[in-house]
């Protein structure tokens, strides 16, 4: 038997199984994909995904058929095998089927655990602000109440709300927490889970392998209308003149397209974890104005000068506008400031795979 640095026990006939859920392709999916990758192909370990629901009869999506992963529909449950899933409720639930199987929670965020294990819970008081804000996004109207920053404030401001969450889904239970970012290794910390190691992930080559021409840039203000909205809509109605364009319904290549020929980045959501669209528009050139929220209100996630931080409150509004404004007209004179954030991008694939064999392989 041999213990890696974490304290996982890992034999040669170790399986190690990471958990996604099927066809789906977002940031935290790709980045569980990116993981058995590396398992299989630098630490030579057993390692397979496992999309749940396991029935789904094409699990696998197009855009990680490259990665070339084996999966399972099923799991042996023994001592020596592990069970890696996210952090979001379905994920986590896996783990109470399995008994004898060492069990890890990869934090690729925090929020969206909180979220979605209140949105799960049919009681939830927030039941009826969820079916409210799916009926206002589905009619396109502007959206009356955001039933994600209601769960969010009341219980990242609720220590015992937090702990009745996490006894209820055996969270003290797990061997080994992994934390994509320093607010999950801060969160996890203020309550007393110490069995945690960081892990953080790193951008596809896509974005890394681009350039940008700071000559090429024009006055366009890029944004995510899925993070933050309520917040980005009094932005842009007090932003007058200043054209905002919305990253939505876009393939990668046109989002790269787009970033290359912006100016200026903003995200005002709530940086559940460290977020990629910042990153992915700071290598492509992009000044990157964010909330205090997150992720984004430390400087070890989001290492840009604190200048380019706002706490998101409406008195803000127009010094963030004059901050918006400046990197428009100023824009040769101010890009360079987010070159250290720049340089933490580019070596974040190096990084990632030094922790990842310093947790997984057998000391």
């Amino acid at each position: 038997m041999s213990l890696s640095s974490s304290n996982l026990i890992i034999k040669e006939d170790t399986k190690i199984y990471v958990a996604a859920p099927a066809r789906v392709a977002t940031g935290g999916p790709e980045l569980l994909h990116q993981f058995v990758y590396h398992l299989r192909n630098d630490l030579k370990h057993d390692a397979y995904m496992y999309y749940y629901p396991p029935t789904r009869k094409h699990p696998v999506h197009p855009a990680y058929i490259n990665y070339n992963n084996p999966f399972v529909r099923k799991i042996v449950d023994n001592h020596q095998n592990i069970l890696i899933v996210p952090e979001v409720v379905e994920g986590v639930r896996l783990l109470k089927r399995y008994k004898k199987l060492q069990k890890v929670i990869w934090w690729l965020s925090v929020n969206n655990f909180l979220i979605s294990a209140i949105s799960s819970c049919r009681l939830s008081r927030f039941t009826l602000f969820r079916v409210l804000s799916k009926i206002t996004k589905s009619l396109k109207l502007n959206p009356v109440l955001d039933y994600r920053e209601l769960v969010l404030e009341k219980f990242l401001r609720h220590k015992s709300a937090i702990l009745k969450l996490f006894k209820t889904h055996n969270i003290y239970e797990v061997n080994l927490h992994i934390c994509q970012s320093y607010y999950a290794m801060d969160f996890l910390d203020s309550i007393s889970i110490k069995n945690k190691v960081y892990l953080s992930d790193y951008l596809s080559k896509e974005f890394l392998t681009q350039n940008f021409d700071p000559q090429q840039k024009v006055d366009i203000v890029a944004f995510n209308p899925q993070k933050g909205i309520s917040f980005t809509k009094k932005i842009i109605a007090a932003g007058r003149g200043i054209n905002f364009v919305p990253i939505e319904k876009m393939t990668r290549s046109e989002v790269i397209k787009l970033l290359q020929r912006a100016k200026v980045y903003i995200d005002f959501g709530d940086h559940p974890g460290k977020d990629r669209l910042p990153r992915e528009a700071a290598i492509l050139g992009c000044c990157v104005i964010v909330g205090k929220k997150g992720s984004a209100a430390n400087e070890r996630d989001v290492p840009i000068p604190w200048k380019y931080k706002f706490e998101i409150t409406e008195k803000n509004i127009p010094a963030i506008i004059e901050t918006i404004n400046f990197c428009l007209e100023n824009y040769d004179k101010v890009y360079w400031e987010f070159d250290e954030y720049r340089t933490v991008i580019k070596r974040e694939p190096e990084l990632f795979l030094q922790d990842l064999k310093r947790i997984f392989s057998a000391g």
